[in-house]
């Protein structure tokens, strides 16, 4: 078939330009400039976004677009709805609510641990249409495929009249949310704390935002990342002993990413003590990819942390991470830059460890934190919680996993999974089928949402020991040694006695004892700090830990 240059006339090429200007040209008694009133927003959302629309809400672990969110809901559902929501988390009531009312009726999204319980119960009851779980990096790439929004809401910190952006500490994911929407025609609109005559630096330039709105107060922020160490048992310490141990220092892994929880801020606060008297400051340990973890803190002023990429920012560590510019990355007004989808491709391919935790795990190490009644997503866990396949680069940690004399044999990537082996009320995480499985006939999806594929984990942790699962040859190995130390849930009462003698023996599964660790010294005086008030002293009084941190 060839075309004609009649027809070739005849098409536009420019639809979604002319589109986007005929929303703009609808709003223009509204606005000043680039500005729309705080008090117009509701009448501005309903000219600019139309029904069916795909909309990109800002709304990630931290930073939320609060204020446009608040103001979405408001919206007219008989002048906008059947929208396509895509959200790295959903974590406010009004996510779920612009469902309720009818204004939106397809979601895409990564992670919704606040809400998980409710948007359960609105897929079962067939009040959401759901598009598919993503990681972060996944979610993120479709924005630029085949889930281009029509529409990007997103938060800032101040802006100027021309609409130029300043997003200080936390940038997180507000640069990839603009682009996907500025260099495809559509609408950029950002709430701001403050417009003001100048930015102390431009993170987004103005050619890529459309509008501007002041907030009637500042985007909300959570302190997600804060774990005080009050909390902090027994045997998340021994945990702590065991990976360090067995698993930082027999690997001598340096590049790593904490996932969070009070397990792996166990181990951060047991460097300047318990790893320092086992002589391997500077051997492990060296180079982060997090957010600032106040938990952290001890070790950067002992000396341990060369550097720190982070993902967001932290409520309280603003003063304390503009002050330690060795360590992090900060910009020439001295707050931090933080840049979500850069730190998940480098806890992807730059690091030499992942590790995290799971509420669910079955006898093959297949793990998620979906459950009965409870879609929480999994964020960027399975972004750094698996070998990719298209790393190159050799370091000493990825090399030691190689086990293969093959001379196009490769290293691997160390993924860990911290467990203890019963949840809150009894709950064995150890389970013979995840609750995955039947979730995911629940909400149509195509595949079980699980969040890592036990192929690959390199190591579980219980209380009861470690589970070096690179080395297993098989499916049936790899099921005894994760019984053998799955303690007394289904799983672990699997498990044969002399076999789990035998896997000690040939250093499949090692126990406290095989590594040098006596039980009862897991006490939480090995902590280089006990409280949040111990933080704030070892930073020198630059933490300012939010008011419900705070215990004196």
């Amino acid at each position: 078939m060839v075309i004609t240059n009649k027809e070739k006339a005849a098409r536009s090429w420019t639809t979604r330009l002319e589109a986007k200007k005929e929303r703009i040209e609808s709003v223009k008694s509204l606005v000043d400039g680039v500005i729309i009133p705080t008090d117009r927003i509701v009448d501005a959302l309903e000219l600019l976004i139309k029904p069916g629309d795909r909309v990109v809400l800002e709304g990630n672990n931290q930073k939320q677009a609060s204020f446009l969110s608040q103001a979405l809901v408001q919206v007219n559902p008989k002048k906008v709805y059947d929208l396509h929501m895509i959200m790295s988390s959903i974590s406010r009531p009004e996510h779920l609510d612009i469902f309720e009312e009818g204004i939106a009726r397809k979601i895409d999204f990564s992670y919704a641990g606040p809400q998980s319980l409710r948007i359960a119960h609105m897929i079962e009851d067939g009040r959401i249409e759901l598009g598919d779980l993503h990681t972060y990096i996944e979610l993120y790439g479709r924005l630029f495929i085949d889930l281009i929004p029509s529409v990007a809401l997103v938060a800032a910190d101040k802006a100027d009249r021309n609409g130029n952006l300043y997003t200080g500490p936390n940038t997180e994911e507000t640069p990839t949310l603009v682009e996907a929407a500025a260099f495809r025609d559509g609408i950029v609109i950002a709430q701001v704390n403050e417009i003001v005559d100048e930015l102390p630096r431009v993170d987004i330039p103005s050619s890529w935002v459309d509008f501007i709105v002041v907030a009637d107060k500042p985007y909300e922020l959570e302190p997600l990342f804060t774990r005080d160490p009050r909390h902090i048992t027994d045997i998340q310490i021994l945990q702590a002993m065991m990976v360090i141990r067995g698993i930082y220092e027999k690997h001598g892994v340096k590049s790593l990413n904490h996932g969070i929880g009070f397990n792996t801020a166990a181990i951060e606060l047991l460097l300047p003590t318990y790893a320092e008297s086992l002589g391997l400051k500077g051997k492990i340990c060296t180079n982060w990819v997090l957010n600032p973890h106040p938990t952290l803190i001890p070790a950067i002023e002992s000396g341990w942390v060369e550097s720190v990429h982070c993902f967001g920012g932290e409520l309280g560590m603003e003063q304390y991470v503009a002050a330690r510019r060795d360590i992090f990355f900060t910009g020439k007004d001295g707050s931090l830059r933080s840049n979500r989808t850069l730190a998940q491709l480098a806890g992807q391919y730059a690091v030499d460890l992942f590790i995290g935790s799971t509420l669910q795990m079955d006898a093959l190490g297949n793990s998620s934190t979906v459950t009965k009644g409870r879609v929480a997503g999994y964020g960027g866990a399975p972004n750094m919680g698996h070998d990719p396949g298209g790393r190159r680069h050799s370091t000493e940690a990825w090399y030691n996993l190689m086990t293969s004399d093959d001379p196009l044999a490769r290293g691997k990537k160390l993924v860990v999974q911290v467990a203890e082996t019963f949840q809150e009320a009894n709950k064995p995480v150890f389970v013979e089928s995840l609750d995955a499985i039947s979730v995911k006939d629940q909400a149509k999806l195509a595949i079980a949402p699980v969040m890592i594929y036990g192929e690959d984990v390199t190591h579980v942790v219980t209380e009861e020991g470690i589970a070096y699962l690179y080395k297993s040859d098989s499916i049936s190995e790899r099921r005894e040694m994760i019984a053998s130390i799955a303690g007394v849930t289904p799983i672990g009462m699997e498990h044969n006695p002399k076999t789990a003698e035998r896997l000690r023996q040939q250093g499949l599964v090692a126990l406290p004892e095989d590594l040098g660790i006596r039980r009862s010294d897991a006490k939480r005086s090995l902590l280089a700090a006990k409280n949040i008030d111990e933080l704030v002293q070892w930073s020198g009084g630059l933490y300012t830990p939010p008011a419900k941190f705070r215990s004196w």
